[in-house]
């Protein structure tokens, strides 16, 4: 195990592989123990980091710093101690939203965006994420019993730092500052996930050249998990791109013929 202290408190880490640096945000269950599968993908050409979050997995817990905002103020403080300049992010569910925070206040530090079912407004979200404790969510979305061994660690979970960051987001225009930043983002959900649904025509409209959505029809809350190859294989392309190519022109494969813009 990895740590590092921000602000004097223990912060989780796990590394892998060498290269440009790729940063994994886990999202509201869980911790770093899900990206297992896409680290070890991407850890061949890139060095993949996974960090635990304020109030997750082995991260201590602090509840002055659960906003979206302290969040991202948590990995860009994690960048600076490591020496870490700019970074491709994956993000998923509250880890992706804390990757847009990141990349509003900071755009020169995020050169790419994955986000995985990222709600784009408050209303977005099923009220269930709020009021099911962290093992009941796990219950409800982890839907094979490969994805509940690797949510084991969804039980350590501050629920505050999870009715924290729901609060921040219905809140703030998150998703009307990040349009701007123009950063290349490309956003995955799954078909069928109850707590994040994909977003409706209105929403995709509004999204700028930059974006592109890709819809998994084999998908629930996990697409990581659930659709393994498929998602890594995705996450190579999207990082194979050139910095500042629009992830519209992901190359099309048959698997992702199921996309929207």
């Amino acid at each position: 195990m990895s740590v590092v202290f921000l602000d004097g408190a223990i912060v989780h880490y796990e590394v892998l592989g060498k290269g440009r640096p790729v940063f994994f945000l886990h999202g509201w269950i869980g911790s770093w123990k899900y990206w297992i599968p896409s680290m070890q993908v991407v850890s061949t050409s890139y060095r993949a980091y996974a960090i635990d979050l304020w109030g997750f997995g082995e991260t201590a817990h602090n509840p002055q710093a659960y906003s979206l905002d302290q969040q991202a103020f948590m990995v860009r403080a994690f960048m600076d101690k490591m020496g870490i300049g700019k970074i491709a992010a994956v993000g998923h569910g509250l880890g992706a939203l804390v990757m847009l925070s990141l990349a509003r206040r900071w755009p020169e530090s995020v050169d790419r965006i994955m986000a995985v079912n990222c709600p784009l407004d408050h209303e977005a979200l099923n009220t269930r994420l709020r009021s099911a404790s962290p093992l009941e969510l796990v219950t409800w979305l982890g839907r094979t019993p490969e994805a509940t061994l690797a949510l084991s660690d969804a039980g350590k979970a501050d629920p505050r730092a999870i009715s924290t960051s729901i609060d921040d987001l219905q809140a703030n225009n998150l998703f009307g500052a990040v349009r701007q930043t123009y950063i290349p983002c490309l956003f995955v959900y799954g078909q069928n996930d109850p707590a994040v649904p994909p977003p409706s025509m209105e929403r995709l409209a509004a999204l700028s050249h930059m974006m592109h959505v890709i819809i998994l029809d084999g998908s629930g809350h996990f697409p990581m998990l659930d659709e393994t190859a498929k998602f890594n294989r995705l996450l190579v392309d999207l990082l194979a791109l050139d910095s500042g190519v629009s992830p519209q022109e992901l190359q099309l494969k048959e698997e992702w013929k199921r996309r929207v813009r």
